[in-house]
């Protein structure tokens, strides 16, 4: 069994590899989109929603800008 510490020490491996980042700002970008289209909305549209909603309109936009 593991300690604690090599707990952390896994856990922030995986927090600063460049794949949890991105997954992180991928996240982040989704969140603004699912705020912004709900406040158009007038109610919470849902985070299954945007999530379609993000891939579909902005995603390979969003990863084209973040690769140069």
């Amino acid at each position: 069994m593991s300690s604690p510490s090599n707990r952390n020490d896994g856990n922030d491996l995986v927090k600063n590899s460049s794949l949890y980042r991105e997954f992180q700002a991928e996240r982040e970008e989704i969140l603004k989109h699912k705020w912004i289209e709900s406040e158009k909305a007038g109610f919470d549209i849902g985070f299954e929603h945007a999530l379609t909603d993000w891939i579909i309109k902005h995603r390979s936009k969003w990863r084209r800008s973040r690769q140069r």
